[in-house]
């Protein structure tokens, strides 16, 4: 078995659906969260100054979707074929879209263009999220093949995440997407992670 450290901001956010993967399959990984103060050394030390980055046994790649894909492979987590395949791809970059649509506003500065920002992201959020639903429902209660994927856990490992920068839960009334999020947070190893994970608001 590899030996694994994931490096990140001490907060759950891109690094939360691989420390989900990692839990949900029994795997042990060193949890490496260092101080924002510490940013400007760590940076460089980084393969492109972004993190989270994973290093196994000595290897450091970063760029979070590909590392939760990489480990979705390994553990059963992954599609059955290319087409599913494609389908988890997709949901995930949906999820990430989302995702930027929400963070455009949070981390804008600029009064106005704050306002411009949030006013977009509440006409957007809603019609992704309806969809995203939507998906659930037509799947058997997961994203893709009625099953539970790494799709999933992405969802509801930056769920945290997204909440916090749109200041509500954006899950509400989306009746599929709470079912998967408790159906998800259920898992033996994700439900023990959660219980032992640092509390961070984000």
């Amino acid at each position: 078995m590899p030996s694994y450290k994931l490096t990140y901001f001490p907060v759950k956010a891109l690094a939360e659906p691989i420390r989900f993967i990692f839990s949900y399959a029994g795997v042990d990984f060193v949890d490496d969260r260092f101080d924002r103060e510490d940013w400007l050394n760590i940076k460089p030390t980084t393969p492109f100054g972004q993190v989270p980055v994973l290093d196994v046994d000595g290897k450091k790649v970063n760029q979070s979707t590909a590392i939760a894909r990489y480990l979705a492979k390994q553990h059963g987590l992954a599609g059955k074929d290319d087409w599913e395949n494609l389908q988890i791809d997709a949901t995930v970059d949906t999820i990430h879209d989302l995702r930027a649509k929400i963070a455009a506003h949070h981390y804008e500065n600029q009064p106005e263009a704050k306002a411009q920002k949030l006013e977009a992201a509440s006409e957007l959020v809603p019609f992704y999220i309806e969809r995203l639903d939507q998906q659930v429902k037509n799947n058997g209660g997961y994203f893709v093949g009625g099953k539970l994927t790494w799709a999933d856990i992405t969802f509801v490992a930056l769920l945290d995440y997204l909440n916090f920068m749109a200041q509500y839960d954006i899950i509400k009334k989306a009746e599929n997407l709470k079912a998967l999020r408790e159906k998800v947070l259920s898992q033996p190893g994700i439900k023990s992670w959660v219980q032992k994970r640092p509390d961070t608001e984000m």
